[in-house]
């Protein structure tokens, strides 16, 4: 890159992902970017991985967490360790290229109002394949269901180059997620609660609710194992995942857009519960009952969240409206049969 290159620290969150960390760290440490800082945050493994990270990779500052305390505290801790300007929120299960930080560099010192930045993540088997969790960069619909360049629902296309123009996004995945360390303590961090999934998505809504940007690289390559640490179909990642985005939308949205935003997004949860009923997957409706559960057991933390970003916020709905699909993502797809993200929004 032909600018000064900062300091930048690379923050691997790690639970017993010993089958993964030897391709990390070999990546990372063979990348071309002159100042990286890593570091590891362990949450509790009971495998070996912090000792063999110890023994063959000394370099690397390891943080101990003192246990499992989630995806948001894990990676917020190795934040108030970070000496970087930007930080790199980081998967183990990840094989980086070797000029993959330098781009996202370039991104992030080009203006002071991106607060964050991905690569393109393409899967780490199926090497032309776009990558579940990140592709080419994340969307959400109004009601608040998320979709990705290269991704909608279980439709993952190939990478032909389709996606390969650098744009803004509503929000950039947190498998590698480079953030302006200024503005992620500015919001607040990642949020704590909740624990699992859908955080880095809460991340950038805040980020752009102080008049951030948000954009994706895709001349930065990042190789992903997806689904290393919870698999995609398990009981925990539906019922994060439906936790999470209710939670997502009563925090960030107006009231005004609320009010009509989360009837639909709970009709839509509904008929989900009552196909899955009647197909027998009985995981699903567990699931999805006791996320409702949850939420409506949390009225006062969900208030005192939604009061602090609301109080925070300097600019309205509208002006995010442009990053937001205006219909239904999930009636596209479902009803209209768009399966692809050209085919829905019509560009790349």
């Amino acid at each position: 890159m032909s600018i000064p290159a900062p300091t930048v620290t690379v923050i691997v969150l790690n639970h017993n992902g010993m089958a993964f960390l030897k391709d990390c760290f070999e990546s990372l440490l063979a990348a071309t970017y002159p100042d990286a800082e890593i570091l590891m945050v362990d949450n509790g493994s009971t495998d070996d991985s912090v000792s063999f990270v110890e023994r063959n990779y000394p370099t690397v500052v390891v943080i101990h967490s003192g246990g499992n305390i989630g995806y948001s505290a894990a990676y917020n801790l190795g934040v108030d360790h970070a000496r970087g300007k930007y930080v790199v929120l980081l998967n183990n299960d990840v094989e980086v290229t070797q000029g993959w930080l330098e781009p996202l560099v370039e991104e992030l010192e080009s203006d002071s109002r991106i607060a964050a930045c991905q690569p393109k993540l393409l899967h780490m088997v199926k090497r032309t394949s776009f990558e579940y969790a990140g592709a080419a960069g994340g969307f959400m619909d109004r009601l608040g269901y998320p979709y990705l360049r290269g991704r909608i629902f279980n439709t993952v296309e190939e990478d032909q180059g389709q996606y390969d123009t650098s744009v803004d996004l509503f929000w950039a995945s947190g498998a590698a997620l480079a953030v302006r360390k200024g503005a992620f303590i500015e919001v607040g961090g990642l949020d704590q609660d909740f624990i699992h999934h859908m955080e880095e998505i809460d991340l950038c809504w805040r980020l752009h609710l102080q008049d951030y940007r948000i954009r994706v690289r895709t001349d930065s390559v990042v190789y992903h194992y997806a689904g290393g640490t919870i698999k995609p179909d398990s009981y925990r990642k539906i019922y994060w995942n439906h936790r999470n985005s209710v939670f997502m939308l009563l925090k960030n949205y107006s009231r005004a857009r609320l009010l009509w935003v989360l009837p639909l997004h709970t009709l839509l949860d509904t008929v989900l519960v009552l196909k899955s009923l009647i197909t027998l997957d009985l995981k699903r409706v567990v699931a999805v009952a006791a996320a409702y559960g949850w939420l409506v057991l949390h009225p006062f933390l969900i208030c005192r969240k939604r009061r602090e970003v609301q109080g925070r916020r300097k600019i309205d709905d509208k002006a995010i409206s442009a990053l937001l699909y205006p219909t239904s993502m999930v009636f596209s797809y479902y009803l209209k049969r768009e399966k692809t993200y050209k085919d829905i929004v019509g560009e790349a």
